[in-house]
C-alpha cells in the first residue's frame, strides 16, 4: 500500500496543516532512518556474517561480490542464491533465504561482538537523536527505523553501538524486501503511535543512497539524503532527493530535521 502523505516540501522539511480557526498548525513528523552509512558504519560484520551462513549452509561463501548499498537482506541473500549452480526454482529460493537469515543472526552476533570497536557511529547521530527527543515527548514527531536489514540484524548493529533503544519501532527488511514497501509498513507503525492516519503526518526519510531516496520517493516522503556513505552529496541531489548534507552534523541537517 503506497501512502500520499505531505508533501509541498518547503526547505525545512515539516508541512503546516490549516487548523478549523484558521490557524496553521504542524504536522507531526514520521522519521524513518537508515542504519548502514547513515547511522552507522558495521566494519564489514553484514557481508561476512552472510558469508559464515552460506559456508554453514552450502559449504562456500557465495557469491556476495557486489555492493549492499540501500539493498534490503532480503534480496542480497536472493541475488546470491540465483548465481548458485544448478540455480534454485524460486519457491525452493524464498525457503532458503529464510534459512540463510535464520543462520545469519547467529553469525551477526559473533561478528560484532569481534568486531564491535572497528564500529563507527557516524557524526551528529546521537546529538540528532538527542535533539528530536523533545518532538516525541510532546508527540509532534516519532523516531522510527527505515532499514533494509532484518529486525534482529538492526538490533544487533545498533545495540553494538548502544542505539538501538532510541527507536520506538521501524520497517525492516523482515517486513518486505522491497524497500519503498518496508518504508511504507514504517511509516504506517510510527502514524499509529502518533494516534494518527499517516496523511495527517509528514514522513521523512533519512539515507545515504540513491535507492533511500528512490524508495522515499515511492511512497511519497520526504527525503533527506547524507553523504556518509559512498555517495556524494551531488549523486544524491541528483537522484532526486529533496534535501542532502554531508553528515546529519551539519547545519543543512539540522535545519532539515528539526522545526524552527
Amino acid at each position: 500500500m503506497m501512502f500520499s502523505c505531505v508533501l509541498g516540501l518547503p526547505r525545512r522539511g515539516l508541512v503546516a496543516m490549516v487548523s478549523q480557526s484558521g490557524m496553521a498548525v504542524q504536522k507531526p513528523t514520521i522519521y524513518l532512518f537508515d542504519i548502514d552509512g547513515t547511522l552507522v558504519s558495521a566494519a564489514g560484520v553484514g557481508r561476512r556474517a552472510l558469508q559464515a551462513a552460506f559456508t554453514q549452509r552450502y559449504g562456500q561463501p557465495g557469491k556476495l561480490d557486489f555492493g549492499f548499498d540501500g539493498m534490503t537482506d532480503r534480496t542480497i541473500v536472493d541475488m546470491a542464491l540465483q548465481q548458485m549452480d544448478p540455480p534454485l526454482a524460486q519457491a525452493q529460493r524464498e525457503a532458503e533465504i529464510d534459512a540463510i537469515l535464520e543462520l545469519y543472526v547467529a553469525a551477526l552476533k559473533l561478528e560484532a561482538k569481534s568486531a564491535a570497536h572497528q564500529f563507527v557511529v557516524h557524526e551528529g547521530a546521537p546529538a540528532v537523536l538527542d535533539a528530536l527527543v523533545p518532538l516525541t515527548l510532546r508527540r509532534a514527531g516519532v523516531v522510527g527505523l527505515g532499514t533494509g536489514n532484518i529486525r534482529k540484524g538492526a538490533e544487533i548493529k545498533l545495540e553494538t553501538v548502544g542505539l538501538y533503544k532510541r527507536f520506538a519501532f521501524g520497517g525492516f527488511g523482515c517486513d518486505h524486501h522491497k524497500r519503498a514497501a518496508l518504508l511504507a509498513v514504517g511509516a504506517a507503525r510510527g502514524a499509529a503511535l502518533l494516534g494518527h492516519d499517516v496523511s495527517a503526518c509528514q514522513v521523512l526519510v533519512i539515507g545515504d543512497t540513491p535507492k533511500d531516496v528512490a524508495a522515499a520517493l515511492d511512497i511519497g516522503a520526504a527525503c533527506l539524503a547524507v553523504a556518509t556513505g559512498r555517495f556524494t552529496q551531488a549523486q544524491l541531489r541528483a537522484s532526486g532527493a529533496h534535501h542532502t548534507a554531508p553528515s546529519l552534523a551539519s547545519a543543512e541537517a539540522m535545519r532539515v530535521l528539526l522545526p524552527s
